[in-house]
């Protein structure tokens, strides 16, 4: 039997990580600086991630899907504690699509309507409700695309207010920055607006902050420095460092009823031993701080090199348009220089590195970069 053949891939064999570097077959070493989509958070191969997970599987012998155990307990508090939402429950799963289908599930039972309302280039994930909330036509075209969720153009409250005084939409799901987009940002003011909007209207405010989230933007969430609370926050990328897991946030006012959500495989103990580690080493390093302040030296130090058409983002979650495609580039920067990156679309490079990134491995993309685009 073949693999399903539907990742297009680099003639690259990776075979172990460290930090913010990894390395093929050969013993050459690659910078990362894009960790698999946002996924991770603490570095490649942390001593406490690894002992943690290591210790928890021997203790407990055999892996378990437990529907409860003290693990996930000790996982809502510190996440509470570490997010700042405290007072939401949380209820986890495996992937970030996961958590957003269930998101918008909890919207759907807490309100009583059916209908959804998502942003123009939005990108919620692959499971069918996920895909439905989705504005990527080389992800919906061969769906049938939903009647209960419609699109709007991001920043554009006017739009938003017209679609929810129709009383028909049980929420509405945000990305804290696009990143698939090409790292979009909704306005500071539109998000405060938008919490405003749901409330008069009686909608829930999802934030889909899969990718934005868990300390990437220089704040837990990104949503947070527009200084708004939400009342589903999802997560998943950052939260296990490559172990996969998801989560809901749910605020306090949405009733839990016994059934209304399940899982065969979220909250297991491993998924939740990684999860723990993650937030000990990011309280331990203060990798929140280091995201904000090596994200504003490579944002001022990209907005000073000729020949940028535009950067956005906001810490370590970085887009660089160029004024043309990008693959050439992008493919002299990983098989001259050993530096990995990613894209959006064809003209966008973005940036996604560890959060442990070090000010000395940024100057060793940006002089690359500026030479390859002088």
């Amino acid at each position: 039997m073949n693999l399903f053949n539907v990742y297009p891939l680099w003639n690259i064999n990776l075979v172990k990580a460290t930090g913010c570097c990894v390395y093929d077959d050969k013993g050459t070493e690659y910078l990362d600086l894009y960790g698999g989509h946002a996924v991770i958070s603490i570095g490649h191969t942390h001593p406490h991630y690894v002992q943690i997970i290591t210790e928890q599987l021997q203790r407990l012998g055999f892996y378990s899907n437990s529907v409860k155990n003290e693990l996930q307990e000790k996982l809502a508090r510190q996440l509470g504690q570490c997010s700042g939402y405290d007072e939401h429950a949380l209820f986890l799963c495996n992937s970030g699509a996961e958590a957003n289908e269930n998101a918008m599930k909890l919207a759907s039972f807490h309100t009583g309507k059916k209908k959804i309302l998502a942003f123009n280039k939005a990108f919620h994930g692959r499971t069918s409700g996920a895909v439905a909330a989705t504005d990527n036509p080389t992800i919906i075209a061969p769906f049938n695309k939903t009647s209960h969720v419609d699109f709007v153009a991001l920043n554009d409250s006017t739009a938003v207010e017209t679609a929810l005084k129709t009383g028909d939409y049980a929420a509405v799901i945000i990305e804290g920055i696009q990143g698939v987009a090409g790292i979009i940002m909704p306005d500071d003011a539109f998000l405060c607006k938008l919490r405003t909007l749901c409330s008069q209207y009686q909608a829930l405010l999802i934030l889909d902050e899969i990718q934005s989230g868990y300390g990437r933007t220089g704040k837990f969430f990104a949503h947070q420095w527009a200084g708004i609370r939400a009342d589903i926050i999802t997560t998943a990328k950052g939260m296990g460092n490559g172990f996969p897991i998801g989560g809901v946030l749910v605020a306090p006012e949405i009733n839990a009823v016994h059934g209304m959500l399940g899982t065969t495989f979220g909250g297991n103990h491993l998924a939740c031993a990684a999860a723990l580690a993650v937030l000990e080493v990011m309280e331990k390093e203060r990798l929140i701080d280091n995201a904000q302040h090596i994200g504003e030296y490579t944002l001022n130090a990209l907005r000073n090199i000729p020949g940028i058409q535009e950067v956005r983002g906001r810490g370590l979650m970085i887009g660089i348009e160029m004024p043309y495609p990008v693959k050439e580039i992008r493919e002299k920067m990983l098989f001259e220089h050993h530096i990995f990156t990613g894209n959006a679309g064809s003209g966008t490079i973005r940036l996604l590195p560890p959060l442990c990134v070090s000010q000395k491995e940024i100057d060793c993309f940006l002089n690359v970069f500026k030479k390859l685009i002088s």
